[in-house]
C-alpha cells in the first residue's frame, strides 16, 4: 500500500514507494502467515513491487518485467476519485468495455494482451529453466485481468481481487497451456482459502507457479 492508495488515487504506472504503513502490514502479515519461498521470482519494475519482493521473498532471483505493470490510467494518474468523479471524461471511463481507456491511457484489451505476453514469458522461461515453483508479484488490476482472463474456474474480475501482500496460487502444466492458454486457481496466496477444483486429468508435466 502506497500513500496515494490510503487517500483514493489512481497510481498505475506512477512510481510510488510503499508507505511506511504499507511496509509494515507486509511485515505483520510475514509473521502472520507463511510466505514458502519461490525459486524466482518476476515482478513489476515499479517500487512498491520492489519493496513487496524484498520483504515477502527477500535475497530471490528476481526478473522484472514491464509487462507486468499495473495499468496507465493516463490524466487520471495520481488523481483522487472524489476529484475527477463528476468529469464527462470519467463517466465515460466507468462504463467499462475491452476498448474505453482513460484519457490518454490504456485500453483493458491492451492490458489484456499484456497479461497474455507476461505469462507467455514466465511459463517459457520455467520450462526452459526446469523451474517449477516460482512468484509474481505485479498488481490488482493485473492479477484481476490475468486470471478471470486466463485462470478456470472462470470468474468475474472481482472475484479475483485481494489484499495487499495476497494473492493466489495457481498451477499451469505445458499441456493445459499450450492447448487451452490457461492454468488452475488452487487458492489463495498465503494459503487460507482453498477454491473449488478443476479437472485436468489428461494434463501432464505440471509446472506450479
Amino acid at each position: 500500500m502506497t500513500e496515494a492508495n490510503a487517500d483514493g488515487r489512481y497510481i498505475g504506472i506512477t512510481d510510488l514507494p510503499l508507505s511506511s504503513e504499507g511496509a509494515q502490514a507486509l511485515y505483520d502479515k510475514l509473521e502472520k502467515y507463511e510466505y514458502p519461498p519461490a525459486q524466482k521470482v518476476y515482478t513489476s519494475p515499479l517500487k512498491r513491487c520492489k519493496q513487496t519482493v524484498s520483504i515477502l521473498q527477500p535475497n530471490r532471483l528476481t526478473v522484472e518485467l514491464p509487462e507486468l505493470v499495473e495499468m496507465d490510467f493516463g490524466d487520471f494518474e495520481n488523481k483522487r476519485i472524489a476529484d475527477i468523479m463528476d468529469t464527462d471524461e470519467y463517466k465515460q471511463f466507468i462504463k467499462g468495455g475491452l476498448d474505453n481507456p482513460p484519457p490518454n491511457g490504456e485500453s483493458l484489451r491492451d492490458v489484456v494482451n499484456r497479461c497474455y505476453k507476461a505469462l507467455q514469458m514466465i511459463i517459457s522461461d520455467m520450462m526452459y529453466e526446469g523451474i517449477t515453483n516460482v512468484a509474481v508479484v505485479t498488481h490488482g488490476g493485473i492479477i484481476m485481468n490475468m486470471l478471470s482472463c486466463f485462470g478456470v474456474p472462470k470468474r468475474q474480475p472481482m472475484d479475483y481481487s485481494c489484499d495487499f501482500g495476497e494473492g493466489f496460487e495457481v498451477m499451469v502444466t505445458a499441456s493445459m497451456w499450450q492447448r487451452s492458454e490457461a492454468f488452475e486457481v488452487m487458492g489463495t496466496y498465503p494459503a487460507h482459502e482453498q477454491i473449488e477444483a478443476y479437472s485436468y486429468a489428461d494434463d501432464e508435466d505440471s509446472l506450479p507457479s
